[in-house]
C-alpha cells in the first residue's frame, strides 16, 4: 500500500479526470507508477553509472585494451 501527498491542483485533475472517465484515482494512480517505474530504474542505473565514470580513454588505449594492436 502506498500513500502520497499531491499538490491541490493535481489532486483536483485527477479527480475530473476520474469522474469524467468512472475509473478511481487510484486506477490511475496504479497506470502512471506502472507505466513509468522502468524509465525512473533505467534512469537510476544510468545516474549511477555517471557517477562512477572512469577517465576517457584514448582511441589507441581502446584499441590496445581490445587486442587491436598487433
Amino acid at each position: 500500500m502506498v500513500s502520497i501527498r499531491l499538490s491541490s491542483e493535481t489532486e483536483r485533475r485527477l479527480s475530473d479526470l476520474a469522474k469524467k472517465t468512472g475509473r478511481t484515482k487510484a486506477s490511475y494512480a496504479r497506470e502512471l507508477i506502472e507505466d513509468h517505474l522502468e524509465d525512473l530504474e533505467d534512469r537510476h542505473v544510468a545516474e549511477a553509472r555517471l557517477d562512477k565514470r572512469r577517465a576517457p580513454l584514448s582511441s589507441a588505449q581502446v584499441r590496445k585494451n581490445l587486442g587491436l594492436d598487433r
